[in-house]
């Protein structure tokens, strides 16, 4: 099993201009080595392959960039190899019919880490040593498992961070558990579960997005180019990044708690990259636009953005596999219309009823509790075992 352990590295000024320097060189590389294919192919209608240019690195440090003698020599060969991924996942997507998404320069923001993949760097008494770098000290906040394979530097939002890829043997898996859940996402509840519990939305973003609002204001106003307007850039980002380590910290939290619980673990198959697509533009026979509700979706997208149900999903699904336990995922059609206690379908509901009366057998659910039933019993039956009951409420 391949597990990653990301630390907070505390590099001194003269530290982080190595580092600085050390990734402004392997992006220049990357952009050379993808114009260098690009125009290959212009001129001869021929690819240029990575072993090709790793051949070439000897010389290039020798003769053309002697500015790379002083990074090592398995950085700059992972830079080649990550464009050599790149373009894999590229005819990976032509040949799937998929947007392909063509390799593109990387500009200054965008390029933000480098990989010693096999050696270069020594991990002891609290300090990471890097080859051409120097020894950094880092915040070994738990303890690393299993044997690194990799070691890539990051730096994220002002901050830097190691990253170490290990080798792990897999965990016992957690005893057996009796229980089962059917899990259905929301925005008023983030989950609510088939046993009549409520998992609360935090709304991170929603609670900061008016200290987001001040600061975007703010750097709005000052000069490009300016150390003012950079100090603000870093604000903005931190504010950001503070959401993001709110969210993932929940998600994490939540996830466990689910593993450790119950055996198997149903969700809907929910496609979140279309439920936040904008909508069409509506035009009358005059070519006149019509409103078609794009300010409230754009509201709607922000708060299914902000709950993170894709890696919330993606967590228990990791933490499921490493503990043993089951987890599923079911059609997503009518869970909200179909009685979870007599099986008929009742009529359609607006967004804004939240309670489930059915017109059938009276019994009456919270919407979203419903269609978690309904989750449990779909994924039940996906594995050929019984009904679900509904919970006493």
């Amino acid at each position: 099993m391949r597990k990653a352990f990301k630390y907070r590295l505390y590099p001194n000024k003269e530290q982080e201009r190595s580092l600085f320097w050390t990734l402004a060189r392997c992006r220049e590389l990357y952009n050379a080595a993808l114009a260098e294919r690009k125009e290959a192919y212009r001129m001869t209608g021929k690819s240029i392959r990575y072993y090709e240019q790793k051949r070439d690195l000897p010389e290039i440090k020798n003769v053309l960039r002697e500015a790379y003698q002083n990074i090592h020599s398995q950085v700059l060969q992972d830079v080649l190899l990550r464009l050599e991924r790149a373009f894999q996942a590229f005819f990976r997507r032509v040949k799937a019919g998929e947007k392909p998404g063509y390799p593109r320069f990387q500009g200054r923001n965008r390029y933000n880490s480098f990989t010693y993949p096999q050696g270069g760097y020594r991990l002891k008494d609290g300090r990471v040593t890097l080859s051409k770098i120097g020894s950094i000290k880092i915040k070994l906040h738990r303890a690393i498992e299993g044997t690194i394979k990799t070691c890539s530097i990051k730096y994220e939002s002002g901050q830097w961070y190691a990253v170490f890829s290990c080798d792990c043997e897999a965990n016992a898996p957690l005893p057996v558990s009796e229980e089962e859940v059917g899990i259905d996402l929301g925005l008023l509840h983030f989950a609510a579960l088939s046993d009549g519990t409520f998992i609360d939305n935090p709304r991170y973003y929603r609670k900061a997005e008016k200290t987001l609002e001040r600061r975007q204001q703010v750097l709005s106003r000052k000069k490009r180019g300016s150390h003012r307007r950079e100090k603000a850039r870093r604000l903005v980002a931190k504010a950001h990044r503070n959401i993001r380590n709110q969210r993932r910290d929940f998600l994490h939290k939540q996830a466990k708690r689910l593993v450790e619980r119950y055996q198997t673990i149903v969700f809907e198959d929910l496609q979140t990259e279309h439920l936040v697509k904008r909508p069409k533009a509506k035009q009358d026979e005059n070519g006149k636009y019509l409103p078609n509700g794009a300010s409230a979706k754009a509201g709607l997208n922000t708060s299914l953005l902000d709950a993170g149900w894709g890696m919330f999903v993606e967590m228990v699904s990791f933490k499921a596999a490493c503990a043993g336990r089951e987890m599923l995922k079911v059609n997503p059609y009518k869970t909200s219309q179909v009685c979870s206690s007599c099986l008929q379908e009742c009529p359609h509901k607006e967004l804004d009823e939240r309670t489930h009366i059915c017109i059938h057998c009276g019994v009456v659910l919270d919407r979203d509790t419903n269609a978690a039933i309904n989750i449990l019993r779909l994924g039940r039956s996906q594995r050929g075992a019984t009904r679900v009951e509904a919970p006493c409420l």
